[in-house]
């Protein structure tokens, strides 16, 4: 069987048609051919059962490899006389085959898109709102005072009438509010502007994802019970969390959640500015003025609201030590990432 085999891959290579294929099939697996009349003469009546059982298995694969090798001679043939190439005799199966490169997704975009997936198991629904923005929404409407510092032109890309480019997520809250009244789970990702210089982990574009949740009888409780889920299926680890006060003008008690630092493990690196920890997810209950511009009656509804940067979200979950890697637009960064949706 095996001088057949090797006789059949000889046959094959001097092929220069399809009419020379078609010969050397009748020449194997014709009625009359070297495999068919293998079967017909061999005296089964000798064999012992061990014997019977080694000769089919053998006789099997070389049917099945002249057939295969066969089929793949015709096709062979089939394209030289279509292109009127000489394909048998130009074409080098010892080379390696041709690389297709591979799309790739930004990071940031690769850790929305999980966010997303993380809240919407969780019953969130996913909105986004105006990048120009009105003062009122930006400011106002999240109980931020005129003589707030936020508001200063060291911090805010002011317009002309009354409009600016939105420095946080947080202004899509009340125009949700407003929209879908209560109760409501929904999150607002997007791009974010301010005014500051730019170093390892500044930049004056960002992306953030604001998440709000106003119900009855919410508490702190709740929150910390959707941060620890959250933050266990994005890293897909166990993380070292604090819990500071904080204070921000639109939730009281307010809350600074530090994720100790996934790059140095606590450490210290220019990341985390060699504290061993990233200032993560701001968070708290919404205030009740905040509410009452929603439009939301505050003796029946209470809620929680928190923010996350996503850049830097992205730059520990892919251990990104340079926040300006994102905006570069170096291919050679992005191609990291291949696309996986």
């Amino acid at each position: 069987m095996d001088d057949i085999r090797e006789q059949l891959t000889s046959d094959l290579a001097a092929c220069s048609g399809l009419d020379d294929v078609e010969a050397v099939r009748i020449k194997y697996l014709g009625r009359k051919g070297l495999i068919t009349t293998l079967a017909k003469n061999t005296d089964f009546s000798k064999l012992s059962p061990e014997e019977k059982k080694s000769f089919g298995q053998r006789l099997n694969a070389l049917k099945k490899f002249a057939e295969e090798a066969i089929r793949q001679a015709k096709e062979a043939a089939q394209a030289k006389e279509a292109s009127g190439g000489s394909v048998l005799k130009d074409l080098d199966l010892t080379l390696p085959g041709t690389d297709h490169r591979r799309g790739s997704l930004h990071p940031i975009s690769l850790v929305q898109m999980e966010l997303e997936r993380i809240f919407k198991g969780l019953g969130f629904r996913v909105l986004t709102g105006p990048e120009v923005e009105l003062e009122y929404f930006n400011f106002d409407a999240l109980n931020i005072p005129g003589d707030h510092p936020a508001r200063d032109m060291q911090d805010t890309f002011w317009l002309t009438n009354g409009m600016l480019m939105r420095t946080h997520t947080s202004a899509n809250q009340v125009r949700a509010l407003q929209t879908y009244g209560a109760p409501i789970r929904a999150i607002f990702p997007g791009r974010c502007f301010r005014y500051e210089a730019i170093d390892a982990s500044h930049e004056n574009t960002f992306f953030q994802l604001e998440g709000l949740l106003v119900d009855r009888d919410i508490s702190v409780a709740n929150l910390i019970a959707v941060m620890k889920t959250l933050l266990s299926e994005v890293f897909h680890r166990d993380v070292t969390v604090r819990l500071r006060p904080g204070f921000f003008p639109f939730v009281e008690p307010g809350f600074e959640l530090d994720c100790q630092c996934l790059l140095c493990n606590g450490k210290g690196c220019s990341t985390c500015k060699s504290t061993g920890w990233i200032e993560l997810i701001p968070c708290g209950l919404v205030h009740p003025k905040v509410l009452e511009h929603g439009r939301v009656d505050t003796d029946v509804y209470s809620g929680f609201a928190f923010g996350m940067g996503l850049t830097r979200l992205a730059m520990m979950k892919y251990g990104i030590p340079d926040i300006r890697l994102f905006n570069s637009g170096d291919i050679r960064f992005c191609s990291q990432f291949p696309a996986s949706v």
